[in-house]
């Protein structure tokens, strides 16, 4: 596979995830996940930045963008690369439930993987909104990934591809998201 098709296939396969880890800026607010239990350290399990509402809602929204990739591909778009990722569904040959799935997996795993990045923040002393270099760019990408591993195969340029462009694709939104004042901080 040369690089400019391995870029469109890692950008087209991640779509799902980074559109629920962005979302979840539009969905959030209300109860925070970790319901405002410190942890063992007296600080924060996760913080007021992950929400139960933001993490369903974006969640939802990552598996709908996953269908609609799956009905997209019945129509002949990228269809013969859907086809190759959604190989190891066979219990379904629907290409539209096997998008749902797949956005799904890609979009809670980005979630969890938010979440998961912001204990690990805590634990480390950074308050809220405070940058940690890769951490940030990456802990949705790495769980997203792992979820998505259950159902279909990902070969390691691919990884390796995706963890690239998501640095640059996490920045790049973070910094429009802050342009349009739906974040505090440029990263």
């Amino acid at each position: 596979m040369d690089i400019i098709t391995l870029v469109c296939y890692s950008i087209y396969f991640m779509i799902p995830a980074y559109l629920a880890n962005g979302s979840a800026l539009v969905f959030g607010g209300g109860t925070p996940m970790d319901f405002g239990t410190n942890a063992w350290d007296n600080r924060r399990l996760i913080g007021d930045g992950v929400t139960w509402r933001g993490t369903i809602g974006a969640g939802l929204f990552g598996m709908l963008i996953g269908g609609l990739l799956g009905y997209l591909s019945t129509i002949g778009f990228c269809s013969s690369y859907f086809a190759l990722l959604s190989r190891n569904l066979t219990f379904t040959s629907n290409p539209i439930l096997q998008g749902l799935i797949i956005g799904f997996l890609l979009g809670f795993g980005a979630l969890i993987g938010d979440a998961i990045g912001s204990f690990i923040k805590r634990r480390l002393n950074f308050e809220r909104g405070k940058a940690v270099p890769l951490l940030d760019q990456l802990d949705f990408v790495v769980v997203a990934l792992i979820f998505a591993s259950l159902v279909v195969d990902i070969s390691w340029q691919m990884v390796v591809c995706i963890l690239i462009l998501s640095v640059f694709f996490h920045l790049a939104a973070n910094m429009f998201a802050y342009a349009i004042h739906l974040k505090d901080v440029w990263y």
